[in-house]
């Protein structure tokens, strides 16, 4: 029988995963169901961060039948977001596809049964489709940062350093490690909410992020769809804001464009004395 094999995030696979029963620890979004489908996992669990805008949060469920693979969400009340142990451990599945439905996973079933049906999963056949653009530059004027939208914190470039960042992945720490807060210096970045959840651990990047020196906030899920940027760009209001966002004047309710703005403003006024944050 396959194995079940968990993992913080479906941005940290190999070999290993293929075949297997995958509890992914990542958001429900399609562009974490692509990344499991892309490694061959025979069936997957992700959580449904809030659900969210648009239903983001389990955008990948039917993205995943129309490939015939078996998938569910936990929900993210029910257990942390970014740590794959703890789905295993206390997750309480909030939704299945129709394919892991014909299995017998449902909504209310443990994330430990629900993942030992998926063991009888048929290894699905094909490719997932290529994703789309997933990294794109937002905004970009002479003399300042440049702001870059990123679809998953996975695709930080060593060059984002110093410039804005905003990431449509969620902003808990993987497996609740403060050293996977981040993995350059940005000025400032933006994640989503993924509904807090349990622990409120959706916004635990925020406090670490403060103690480096960056500005950083999160958009609240039902307000961009999480793991599409372009939507946290467009669309994106801020539910929480580290101290250092605060110190700029950042406050809930403002929206992700404003936040930026108030960052290069004070980018603008400290040009002549770089250097990072400090409340």
């Amino acid at each position: 029988m396959p194995e079940i094999l968990t993992a913080n995030s479906v941005t940290m696979l190999d070999a290993r995963h293929r075949g297997v029963v995958l509890l992914g620890g990542s958001h429900g979004g399609v562009y974490a169901g692509y990344l499991a489908a892309k490694a061959g996992a025979r069936a997957v669990v992700l959580n449904d961060a809030g659900v969210g805008k648009d239903r983001a949060g389990i955008g990948s469920l039917d993205y995943l039948d129309r490939l015939g693979m078996a998938a569910a969400t936990v929900s993210h009340m029910s257990t942390r977001i970014g740590d794959g142990d703890d789905f295993l451990a206390r997750g309480v599945i909030s939704h299945v596809n129709r394919t892991a439905a014909a299995l017998g996973c449902a909504a209310g079933q443990s994330c430990r049964d629900c993942a030992e049906t998926m063991r009888a999963a048929p290894d699905w056949q094909g490719a997932p489709p290529p994703y789309a653009e997933a990294r794109f530059r937002l905004r970009a004027e002479p003399g300042e940062p440049e702001v870059w939208g990123l679809d998953s914190a996975s695709l930080i470039e060593p060059g984002d350093d110093r410039r804005i960042i905003v990431a449509a992945s969620h902003g808990a720490l993987l497996g609740g490690k403060p050293d996977n807060a981040i993995k350059v210096q940005p000025k400032a970045a933006v994640f989503n909410d993924a509904g807090v959840g349990i622990e409120e651990i959706g916004i635990s990047r925020l406090p670490v992020l403060a103690d480096m020196g960056v500005a950083a906030a999160t958009v609240a899920a039902d307000s961009a769809r999480i793991g599409d940027a372009r939507s946290a760009w467009e669309t994106g209001r801020l539910s929480h804001v580290n101290r250092l966002a605060g110190f700029l004047g950042a406050e809930p309710g403002i929206t992700t464009q404003d936040f930026v703005e108030l960052v290069l403003i004070h980018y603008r006024d400290t040009v002549d004395h770089p250097g990072t944050l400090h409340s």
